[in-house]
């Protein structure tokens, strides 16, 4: 008779090393998986490394069957987000298991209850605690090497979630560009109006300049403006601010890190872009230790990879559409050509965001890897 499942709170360092290593039974062999960095995932749950837990609560559970995880979950109460967007969610995260019903079914019912003894009244994932973290569960191209930034999946799991009764709520898209060896006329052309006509232009800095200087703070107000109206968004405190810039910024090569600046000064857009790391961590599988740190270091300092990831674009409102993408094209276009980079893949991106995916027209996108937030409303007995 096979065992029944079930879920625990994770509580020790043994059931913390169960929780990250699932994820080496379940993707083993899978040439599409992208580890996360292992160091990465234990900080998330430590109130030290992670300043967004000061406004939510966090909880990761494993499943068992006997003493073998086939499981895992984290549940995320982040009350900022609740409270601006007038809702009582609870979030789920990181969720991984076994092609078993009763496991997947047992797993968001741990979610389900938690929330539900916290007042919550709808769950729905996977979400992170903020839009910087991995977010939507792959419904399509599976075939397709998954990033740093974003989660892969095998093709069960939205069939369990589907079964379970969750439906959409919203998809994103990734979107895929071969680099063209010159910068497109409608581009350029955009872009030098841009300059000439509105004062626009691109500037670059040092990390030092974003870790110690003035840029720091103003690259996250212009992020919290930029990105309040989209979904799921929750402006960053200064404490989150802090922690994103001190974790990414050294990774950067500031040369694919465009920023606009109007006549006056003022920070209206950025561009963060980076080689693909997505190699790298397959092959130290997400530990830095003995030799993960050198397979990143070949593709962030020596563009050891082909590809690259444009992790976000972010133009502050009234400025949207004026020409501020068109200078980011202009300018990172010819270094990547420069460097050998051969085509590049976007972070997700809203579906219904129309200006956004209407922007890559003249690069001749392919839309991939759609992603999907599910949500289903809690009663007494889920």
């Amino acid at each position: 008779m096979m065992d029944s499942v079930k879920v625990i709170s994770v509580r020790t360092r043994s059931e913390m090393n169960d929780f990250i290593r699932l994820t080496d039974r379940i993707y083993g062999g899978c040439e599409q998986y992208v580890p996360d960095v292992e160091s990465e995932t234990r900080h998330l749950f430590q109130p030290a490394s992670n300043p967004g837990l000061a406004f939510c609560d966090i909880q990761p559970f494993v499943a068992y069957r006997g003493s073998e995880p086939v499981g895992r979950i984290v549940a995320i109460v982040n009350r900022h987000a609740n409270e601006h967007w007038k809702v009582r969610n609870v979030r789920f995260s990181m969720v991984e298991f076994i092609d078993d019903e009763a496991v997947s079914e047992a797993l968001l019912d741990a979610v389900a209850q938690w929330g539900r003894s916290r007042g919550m009244d709808t769950i729905q994932g996977p979400m992170g605690i903020s839009d910087f973290d991995k977010e939507g569960m792959l419904v399509e191209d599976f075939q397709l090497t998954g990033s740093m930034t974003s989660y892969y999946n095998h093709a069960y799991y939205p069939k369990h979630l589907e079964r379970l009764g969750f439906s959409k709520e919203v998809d994103w898209l990734q979107v895929r560009i071969e680099i063209p060896k010159e910068v497109p006329a409608r581009y350029a052309r955009v872009a030098q109006y841009a300059r000439d006509m509105i004062g626009l232009r691109v500037v670059k800095v040092s990390a030092r300049d974003v870790l110690k200087g003035d840029y720091g703070r103003k690259i996250f107000e212009l992020l919290n403006v930029a990105y309040a109206p989209i979904f799921g968004f929750t402006p960053m405190t200064e404490g989150q601010a802090r922690h994103f810039l001190n974790a990414y910024v050294p990774l950067l090569d500031m040369q694919l890190v465009p920023l606009v600046e109007n006549a006056d000064g003022e920070l209206v857009g950025l561009a963060v872009t980076l080689p693909s790391l997505a190699e790298a961590l397959r092959r130290s599988n997400g530990r830095l230790w003995p030799l993960g740190w050198w397979h990143l270091l070949r593709a962030l300092r020596w563009h050891h990879a082909d590809n690259l990831e444009m992790l976000l674009v972010a133009v502050r409102p009234d400025y949207q559409g004026l020409g501020v993408n068109a200078l980011f094209f202009d300018d990172l276009i010819p270094i990547y050509n420069r460097c050998g980079y051969r085509w590049a893949e976007t972070g997700p991106q809203l579906e219904d965001n129309i200006k956004e995916l209407t922007q890559w027209k003249p690069l001749h996108p392919e839309f991939v890897k759609r992603r999907r937030c599910y949500q289903k409303k809690l009663t007494i007995d889920n």
